[in-house]
């Protein structure tokens, strides 16, 4: 293999081209990326970023000198075009065309657009790019009152810094809870609390009908007639996955790129990871899946590095994730999804807790708020699969250390 192709230059495509080079792939790695500039974290924008404390050189995944050091040729501001599957060629935005011997697609998601009239009027605003980011500290200090579009996380953490700074904030969600999608109800329920008692306001079941203003926001209309007078409309109402580029190729899609568990699409010469892509997890009662994760995007990278030159290796990696919202971090490991029952291990009240979720007596996931040792246990019964009932996990005499040690 001389040489493969990256398309995305996020955490999954940055991470695959260099674990090529430490699988010792000795052949050219070009990745194109469409934003123009280095190659950045995400996870941040909406929380250290967005509150000052990292700058641009700290939200960058590598040092500049890094792709130069390994040989990486970054296509930064370029976009890819087209898949010529039959050639394996791919046509870039600049009119150059890249032969491939491998190529993969770790194209993202994107931010899902707000379906309201006035949604494109000054003031309603993302949180998905670096860009993004730049705009909303530049308003923020001149802005009184926000509203959110989502009670995901990318809108609560929007909130909990908004309030921080004063803003007064209201959040409108569609569902009936807030991170209703993400979390238990234990967990949802409390974090709603939190945000209530930092002084944003919700109302669920609801959506924007309308953004008015003249020129630039002034008030959001929601569907059951309320006006919200707003300077700010953050939207954060899900993401789509970027599989146009592989839906044109002819490539199997859905809620994502399918890929198997080798991360390889429906072409072998093709293979996708990261946000984009829609695989089979052990860890998941649901069916194939599409993580959103940084832990997703490294460790697929790496698995898929491996077997790009000839260590063949599955992906099976324990999904994880975190969010800060104020003085909470939250960290869950495992796949809630699907769960039947939900138990609580320490007081909610406390500020420190966890929430275990069962589908029966198997234990799918674990959610910690400033409970790390939970959650780095949790990661360890779900990679080894093993047991622990409802009972011992609500159990707080029970040693989680002392369990884990009696199993290994």
């Amino acid at each position: 293999m001389e040489r493969i192709v990256i398309v995305g230059a996020g955490q999954a495509g940055v991470q695959c081209a260099i674990s090529l080079r430490d699988e010792g792939f000795a052949g050219q790695i070009v990745v194109v990326g469409e934003e123009p500039g280095w190659p950045y974290q995400r996870p941040p924008l909406s929380k250290a970023y967005l509150l000052g404390k990292m700058d641009d050189e700290g939200i960058l995944l590598r040092a500049p000198s890094l792709y130069a050091d390994l040989r990486i040729d970054l296509r930064a501001g370029v976009r890819a075009q087209a898949i010529e599957r039959s050639s394996q060629r791919l046509q870039l935005s600049d009119g150059d065309a890249l032969a491939y011997d491998h190529l993969v697609l770790a194209t993202g998601a994107r931010q899902r657009p707000l379906p309201a009239p006035g949604a494109e009027l000054d003031g309603v605003a993302s949180l998905r790019t670096l860009a993004d980011a730049k705009a909303l500290m530049a308003r923020m200090g001149h802005v009184r009152r926000a509203v959110v579009a989502g009670a995901g996380f990318i809108g609560l953490e929007f909130a909990a810094v908004a309030r921080a700074q004063g803003i007064e904030v209201t959040v409108v969600e569609l569902a009936e809870r807030a991170l209703a999608r993400a979390l238990s109800l234990p967990m949802s329920y409390f974090f709603e609390e939190r945000h209530r008692a930092w002084g944003s306001h919700f109302h669920f079941h609801r959506s924007v009908l309308d953004v008015r203003g003249v020129g630039a926001v002034e008030a959001v209309e929601l569907d059951d007639g309320e006006v919200v007078p707003a300077d700010l409309l953050v939207v954060g109402i899900g993401v789509l996955p970027n599989i146009e580029l592989a839906e044109a190729a002819g490539l199997a899609t859905g809620n994502g790129i399918v890929v198997d568990e080798r991360l390889t699409s429906s072409d072998p010469a093709i293979s996708a990871l990261g946000d984009v892509a829609l695989h089979p997890n052990r860890f998941s009662v649901t069916g194939p899946v599409r993580l959103e994760a940084v832990q997703n995007a490294v460790d697929q990278a790496r698995a898929l590095a491996a077997s790009l030159t000839g260590k063949p290796k599955l992906y099976d990696a324990v999904p994880w994730f975190w969010s800060d919202q104020g003085d909470l971090k939250l960290q869950m490991a495992g796949l809630a999804a699907g769960h039947d029952s939900a138990v609580l291990r320490g007081d909610p009240a406390s500020g420190a807790f966890s929430v275990f979720c069962f589908k029966g007596e198997r234990l799918l996931a674990c959610e910690s708020v400033n409970r790390p040792a939970d959650h780095m246990a949790a990661r360890r019964m779900l990679q080894a699969g093993l047991p622990i009932t409802p009972e011992q996990a609500a159990d707080e005499q029970v040693s989680l250390k002392t369990f884990l040690t009696a199993r290994a």
